[in-house]
């Protein structure tokens, strides 16, 4: 399943822990702060002034490489 930036950073952790790395990486360090389990990765990169757009297409593409 695509990532989508409506889905929350805890959904996509929990369903994809190896995309951790990359939000670490993208400068979103929220994956234990409480509020990742109902702010959602646009809202939480918006937060962070964080391109959305890049940030999304390098989580696909790490959960991806799980998937192949």
């Amino acid at each position: 399943m695509a990532i989508t930036k409506d889905m929350t950073i805890q959904e996509v952790v929990e369903n994809n822990p190896e995309t951790i790395r990359v939000f670490l990486e993208h400068g979103l360090h929220c994956i234990g702060c409480a509020v990742a389990r109902f702010e959602n990765i646009e809202q939480g990169a918006m937060a962070h002034g964080i391109d959305v757009d890049t940030l999304i297409t390098d989580l696909n593409a790490k959960a991806g490489d799980n998937n192949a």
